[in-house]
């Protein structure tokens, strides 16, 4: 596991880095992404630090079920009716750049994405 001490989705949860947040409750927190690939593009992470997928086990079990009940709520809201990507990157080779659980959640006009997604 690394350090949580350095780890910049911990401190957003903290308030000490400034977010543009969709959502947030006592275990979540939705908040748009700083580099978004798409014309709707936010990021769903529990509150407790956890690296990666390959880090969860059976006591993440109940957060990671209210994560992907979630997505579809919030990505309805944010626009996207016709359909919305889901994205968990996960180790090095998975391409993870911040190892704190996440899920990058992408919607809009598919001719309106920036790039391939994550």
């Amino acid at each position: 596991m690394k350090s949580q001490d350095n780890c910049i989705f911990c401190k957003i949860v903290a308030g000490q880095i400034p977010s543009n947040k969709l959502f947030e409750d006592d275990e979540l927190l939705a908040f748009h992404d700083i580099h978004p690939k798409a014309p709707v593009h936010f990021l769903l992470i529990p509150k407790t630090h956890v690296d990666s997928l390959a880090d969860c086990g059976p006591g993440e079990g109940d957060v990671l079920a209210r994560i992907m009940l979630k997505v579809p709520e919030l990505a309805r809201q944010a626009g996207c009716d016709n359909g919305f990507r889901t994205v968990i990157n996960t180790g090095p080779d998975g391409g993870q750049e911040v190892y704190h659980l996440h899920v990058h959640v992408l919607g809009g006009p598919r001719e309106q994405w920036k790039a391939p997604a994550p």
